[in-house]
């Protein structure tokens, strides 16, 4: 089978330069926010060609996007305890071992998240449609076991709640929410929600 020129293109780069890459990316965002940080500065900090950056990812949205996913250390993704409190519980955890740096970067996005739709729209792909449907698996294998009914009417707050707590913390107590906070929040208020009991449920 014929490679198509820019998978050809992609190739290229190993997964070690990507990396370094995705680091400068980071970097400039932490220090100088998202409007101000260019293609250029990223270039330069990974002293690699302007041009280089624009033929593997096309634009700064998908640049930056592509560099928060490479950053996350867990995923939601294949996540089956063969329980939903189980589910949501190490959910939580994963979601701690993120919780200061993701953070951190989204307020670095800052005003960008909401007024820039390009931004928004690779956003959605790279990380938020993935847990989505993480949430949405978990619910479905809870359905089959009987844990919950299929319309239950808490099940479309569930990301909302876990995700919520974990970018409001900071503001409201100016602590990151650790894996303790989160489990803590699952069993007290996310799984009652469910009609699931808390710490013992299954």
């Amino acid at each position: 089978m014929t490679s198509t020129p820019s998978t050809a293109r992609r190739s290229k780069i190993t997964p070690e330069r990507e990396q370094e890459f995705y680091d400068a990316v980071l970097e400039q965002l932490r220090e100088h926010g998202y409007e101000a940080l260019t293609m250029e500065g990223v270039a330069a900090r990974a002293s690699c060609g302007k041009s280089t950056l624009y033929r593997q990812w096309k634009t700064k949205p998908r640049l930056v996007a592509a560099a928060l996913r490479a950053g996350r250390r867990g995923t939601l993704v294949a996540l089956d305890t063969g329980s939903l409190a189980g589910d949501l519980r190490e959910a939580a955890r994963i979601a701690a071992c993120t919780s200061g740096r993701d953070t951190r970067l989204t307020q670095a996005l800052g005003h960008a998240v909401l007024s820039d739709e390009e931004l928004q729209a690779a956003l959605r792909e790279a990380l938020v449609e993935p847990e989505l449907a993480a949430f949405d698996a978990m619910v479905a294998r809870a359905v089959e076991r009987g844990e919950i009914v299929a319309d239950h009417p808490a099940v479309e707050f569930l990301p909302a709640q876990l995700m919520g707590v974990l970018r409001i913390r900071p503001v409201l107590e100016g602590r990151y929410a650790d894996a303790d906070y989160l489990v803590r929040f699952v069993d007290s208020v996310i799984l009652p929600s469910l009609g699931l009991t808390g710490p013992q449920a299954p």
